[in-house]
C-alpha cells in the first residue's frame, strides 16, 4: 500500500472537469470560431485547387486537339496548293494550263 500512496503523490490524476468548465468554454469561443474559420478556409482552398487543376487539364487537352487540327489543315493546304492538284481543282471550271508562252505587251508611247 505504501507504493500506491507514493505513486499517487508523484503523478496525480489530471482533473479535466476543473479545466473544461462552462466559463472556460465561454471565454474561448472566439478561438473556437477562429479555428472553425480556418477549417472552412482550408477546405475551400482544397476544392479551389482541385477545380483549378481540372480546368488546366481540360484546357491542355483542348489545346492538343486544336494543335492536331491545325497540323491536319496545314498539311491539307500544302497538298492542295501543289500545281498538279490545282490543275485538277480548276478543270471543272474550264480552266486549263497554258501551253504557249505569254505575250509581252510594250507601251510604245513611253519611248517617245
Amino acid at each position: 500500500m505504501n507504493t500506491k500512496d507514493t505513486e499517487q503523490n508523484i503523478a496525480p490524476k489530471f482533473d479535466w472537469k476543473r479545466i473544461l468548465n462552462y466559463t472556460w468554454v465561454v471565454k474561448n469561443i472566439p478561438f473556437f470560431l477562429f479555428l472553425a474559420a480556418l477549417a472552412v478556409a482550408y477546405i475551400y482552398n482544397g476544392h479551389f485547387a482541385d477545380k483549378l487543376t481540372r480546368r488546366a487539364s481540360n484546357t491542355e487537352k483542348h489545346i492538343k486537339e486544336l494543335e492536331y487540327e491545325y497540323k491536319t489543315v496545314k498539311s491539307e493546304v500544302i497538298f492542295r496548293s501543289k500545281a498538279s492538284e490545282l490543275i485538277k481543282a480548276v478543270a471543272p471550271l474550264g480552266l486549263k494550263e497554258p501551253t504557249t508562252a505569254p505575250i509581252l505587251l510594250v507601251d510604245s508611247t513611253k519611248n517617245k
